[in-house]
């Protein structure tokens, strides 16, 4: 009887893996990341922003209809109030988010600072005065 019993319990265990590998491919799904787009200014300050939304299958699909996978917009920023932006992308290194202003006579420079994170961490960052450029390596 114990014979049979372990016997039994090898057929299942055997059966069982069997079943999860022939099932992983089918559940498998392309993991996608999310991408964190953030602005943040020293000042009160108007920016012109351009960040991609959704990822394009290729370069020359993004470049055929840009405004299909990103988007241009002014936001107006107060002093340390973070402006964010989220998605999800397959390949995060599509990100990619530009910002700029102008200098306005007698107003202090905004200083400017982006960055992107991806999956919570921060993996590009820049500083500058006026403009700012954050991007992956796609671009």
């Amino acid at each position: 009887m114990r014979l049979a019993t372990a016997k039994i319990g090898a057929t299942v265990m055997a059966v069982a893996a069997t079943v999860a590998v022939s099932q992983a491919p089918a559940n498998a799904q392309t993991a996608e990341h999310q991408v964190r787009y953030t602005l943040t200014s020293a000042g009160a300050y108007e920016f012109d922003l351009f960040y991609l939304t959704t990822q394009p299958p290729s370069m020359e699909a993004f470049n055929a209809d840009a405004y299909a996978y990103a988007k241009r917009e002014k936001v107006n920023l107060a002093a340390g109030v973070p402006w964010v932006f989220e998605t999800n992308l397959e390949d995060p290194q599509w990100a990619i988010m530009t910002v700029s202003s102008t200098a306005r006579g007698g107003q202090a420079a905004p200083n400017a600072h982006c960055d992107i994170a991806v999956d919570g961490v921060v993996v590009v960052q820049h500083d500058d005065p006026y403009n700012v450029r954050c991007q992956l390596s796609q671009w």
